[in-house]
C-alpha cells in the first residue's frame, strides 16, 4: 500500500513563527500598558470632576464658603490667648470632626471636647492634639497634616456618597493607600476601622486628593506682604474660610489635586517616609504631573516644572511692578507664587525630602495670598 506523508513545519519555520509572535507581543504590550495608564488617569480626572461638583454643592449650603472644620471665631479665641480646648470650655462646643458609623453602629471621629461638650473620649491633651491634627486646615505651627488631607470626613463625604471609602476619593494609580482602601469599596458602612483580615487591627487610608490648604485660611494669612500667624495677635478672622467670590484667578488657582507623585514616578517609595504609605509627594520630582481641579471647574494635568516656572515669572513680574512698595513696615514681602516666610521656611511642604534635590515648590500648599492668589500662570 502507498503511504501518504503529511507535510509538517520544519524547525526553522517554527522559529520564524515564534519570532513573529514575540515581536507582536513586544509591540503590543507597551501600547496596552499606555492604554491602561491613560484609562487610570482619565478615571482620576473623572473623580476630581465629581469632587468639584461636591465642593460647589457644599458651598451652596454654606454661603459659598470653602470647607472648614473650625468655628469662624476661633481666631478671636487665639487672639485672647485661648486654645482649642479652652474654646470648648469657655465659649461653645465646636462641631466634631466625624468619620462615620461602622457596621456595629459605632460612631468614629476625631474629638476636640471640653466642659461644654459631653460624652467624648479622651482628655484635654488628646482633644488638643486632635484639633491641631485634623481640625485646622494645615499645621503651620508644626506637623504637615490637617483637614486639607481628609475630604473623606463625614462633613464633606456626605456630599459625595457619605462613605469614607467611596471610590471617588481614590486615584487608580495611588498604589499604597489603595491597597488599604480597595477592600472596603464594596462595604456599605460609612467607615470601616479594622483590617478585613484581622478584626483587632485598626487601619486607615487617606484620600488620594487634597484641598489647597492655603485656600482654606483667610487670604491674609499668606499675604504677599508677609505671613500673618493665625495663632495669636489681633487676627480674629484668620480661621474663617473664604468665599469662592474671593478667588481672583479661578482658572489658575488649584482647588483639589492628587497628593502623591503618580505620573512618571521614578521609584516605588520615598525612603524618608515610613508606615503604610511611603509614597512620594506631588512636589518631589521634576516629572510629576498631578491631575488637578481648578476653581473654575476645569480639570487638567499640571507639572511641577509648571509651578516652578510660573513662580519665576511671577517673581520677575512682581519686581518689575514694585508690588512690595505697598508693604513697607508690614512684613517680609513675598514676590513668588508661594510663601517662603511661614514657619515652614524656604523648604515649605516636605521640600527637603524631594527625589530631585533641586525641585523647589510649595505651590497649592502655601499659595501666596491664599484663595486670592494663583498657582500657575496663563499662556506663556
Amino acid at each position: 500500500m502507498k503511504q501518504n506523508n503529511r507535510p509538517g513545519f520544519t524547525i526553522v519555520e517554527l522559529l520564524v513563527v515564534i519570532s513573529i509572535i514575540a515581536l507582536l507581543i513586544s509591540i503590543l504590550l507597551p501600547a496596552i500598558g499606555k492604554a491602561r495608564d491613560a484609562a487610570r488617569v482619565t478615571q482620576s480626572a473623572a473623580n476630581l470632576r465629581n469632587l468639584s461638583v461636591a465642593n460647589d454643592t457644599y458651598g451652596a449650603d454654606w454661603g459659598d464658603r470653602q470647607f472648614t472644620a473650625i468655628p469662624d471665631d476661633m481666631g478671636l479665641a487665639f487672639s485672647n490667648g485661648l486654645g482649642p480646648v479652652d474654646y470648648n470650655n469657655q465659649i461653645a462646643c465646636m462641631p466634631q470632626q466625624l468619620v462615620g458609623y461602622d457596621y456595629l453602629g459605632r460612631l468614629w471621629g476625631w474629638w476636640c471636647a471640653g466642659s461644654l461638650c459631653s460624652g467624648y473620649p479622651g482628655d484635654a491633651g488628646y482633644w488638643n492634639g486632635c484639633y491641631y491634627y485634623v481640625f485646622q486646615p494645615y499645621g503651620l505651627n508644626g506637623g504637615n497634616f490637617g483637614s486639607f488631607r481628609v475630604p473623606t470626613c463625614k462633613a464633606f463625604a456626605s456630599y459625595v456618597g457619605d462613605r469614607w471609602y467611596d471610590p471617588v476619593f481614590w486615584a487608580p494609580k495611588d498604589t499604597y493607600p489603595l491597597r488599604i482602601a480597595e477592600p472596603f469599596f464594596n462595604y456599605p458602612d460609612e467607615f470601616n476601622p479594622y483590617d478585613p483580615a484581622n478584626s483587632s487591627s485598626q487601619v486607615i487610608a487617606y484620600s488620594s486628593y487634597i484641598w489647597s490648604p492655603a485656600a482654606m485660611f483667610a487670604p491674609e494669612v499668606f499675604s504677599h506682604c508677609g505671613y500673618k500667624s493665625p495663632y495669636g495677635g489681633n487676627f480674629p478672622g484668620a480661621w474663617r474660610s473664604p468665599s469662592i467670590g474671593q478667588c481672583r484667578f479661578p482658572d489658575l488657582k488649584v482647588r483639589m489635586m492628587e497628593h502623591h507623585w503618580l505620573q512618571n514616578v521614578e521609584t516605588d517609595a520615598n525612603p524618608s517616609f515610613g508606615g503604610s504609605d511611603p509614597s512620594w509627594l506631588f512636589n518631589h520630582g521634576y516629572n510629576s504631573k498631578p491631575m488637578t481641579a481648578f476653581f473654575d471647574g476645569h480639570v487638567g494635568m499640571i507639572g511641577t516644572t509648571d509651578f516652578m516656572e510660573a513662580d519665576t515669572r511671577a517673581t520677575i513680574q512682581a519686581e518689575n511692578n514694585d508690588v512690595c512698595n505697598n508693604c513697607e513696615g508690614m512684613g517680609n514681602c513675598q514676590t513668588g507664587l508661594w510663601s517662603r516666610d511661614t514657619p515652614k521656611g524656604a523648604n515649605g511642604y516636605y521640600g527637603d525630602l524631594s527625589y530631585d534635590t533641586l525641585v523647589d515648590t510649595s505651590a497649592v500648599i502655601l499659595t501666596t495670598d491664599g484663595l486670592s492668589g494663583r498657582d500657575v500662570f496663563g499662556a506663556k
